[in-house]
């Protein structure tokens, strides 16, 4: 099962990710993102959030469940993510839309819960596949050693919050081998040299990866 989590950055426009909507097997929203859904066409099965930056003439619009969380610990990314989890325990691919843009704080924040999300839901022991994908890029997490096909000449930067994590690669044009992780920009706009890209952990941690 496929499930859709539009946030409430800039609303896609490109091809990828309207297509991803359109293949979605539903669609949940986060509460402020409800006008642009609507607008755009895009017909929810569920709001999920706190209830106050949502328009009231969307809400009145909206046909689907309304899932009201008040606490303030998580933003609503994250409660929707709870939502989804329980709601579909079938779910084996969620694709976050909208999370980037507008603000970049909101944009860090956003990228860096994946790695929260690898941790706290245990994603992989649950066979769920977590992606965030805007018009210019699709992000996800990998947890320990790996493949990954990625296609020779594709652009793509690691980030992980693990200092103690080293990664050992083959294909990729700067190998990861001496990196220390103790900066954002220490493994950015790096390029595969290879259709497949080999990542090896000394242990596992979540690993941010951003493919252009």
């Amino acid at each position: 099962m496929n499930i859709v989590i539009l946030a409430a950055g800039e609303f896609p426009r490109k091809a990828y990710p309207i297509y991803i909507i359109g293949q979605a097997d539903a669609i949940v929203c986060c509460d402020s993102a409800l006008a642009a859904a609507l607008k755009h066409g895009v017909q929810p099965v569920a709001v999920v959030g706190d209830m106050d930056s949502v328009p009231k003439a969307a809400l009145r619009q909206f046909g689907g469940e309304v899932v009201r969380v008040a606490e303030q610990d998580d933003n609503d990314l994250t409660k929707a993510m709870k939502y989804v989890l329980e709601k579909y325990p079938d779910v084996t691919e969620i694709t976050i839309l909208g999370a980037t843009g507008k603000r970049e704080a909101h944009t860090v924040g956003n990228l860096s819960l994946l790695m929260e999300y690898e941790k706290s839901f245990a994603l992989s022991a649950r066979g769920v596949n977590v992606q965030m994908v805007s018009d210019h890029s699709t992000a996800f997490v990998v947890g320990d050693s790996c493949s990954l096909s990625l296609g020779e000449g594709r652009a793509v930067s690691f980030f992980t919050c693990d200092q103690s994590l080293n990664v050992k690669s083959r294909g990729l044009e700067w190998p990861l081998d001496d990196v220390v992780f103790d900066n954002w920009w220490k493994a950015t706009l790096n390029r595969a040299t290879a259709d497949e890209v080999s990542l090896q952990f000394n242990h596992p941690a979540p690993l941010l990866i951003i493919l252009d």
